[in-house]
């Protein structure tokens, strides 16, 4: 269902929300509810819908004044596995 569904019609539908949207998306309320364990793969997916390492920072910076610096300072230890260059 998670692959059909979600990943196979949900994401594909780039007319109502873009790729890159439906990463931010997907990244913000991971964090907020500390899902940690998906995070690292949805920030790569990010980066490849084309989420850039100053948007990254700029989202969980201003996320973390609502969801607590201790969510974000985790989700900026996996953005910096990926956005290491």
């Amino acid at each position: 269902m998670n692959d059909d569904i979600l990943f196979g019609q949900v994401w594909s539908r780039e007319e109502e929300l873009e790729p890159k949207q439906r990463s931010l998306i997907t990244i913000l309320a991971l964090i907020s509810a500390g899902n940690f364990e998906q995070l690292l793969a949805h920030i790569n997916i990010g980066k490849m819908n084309g989420i850039t390492k100053d948007e990254i920072v700029e989202v969980i910076t201003h996320l973390s004044f609502y969801v607590g610096w201790p969510k974000a300072w985790s989700a900026f230890n996996l953005a910096k596995e990926i956005f290491k260059d």
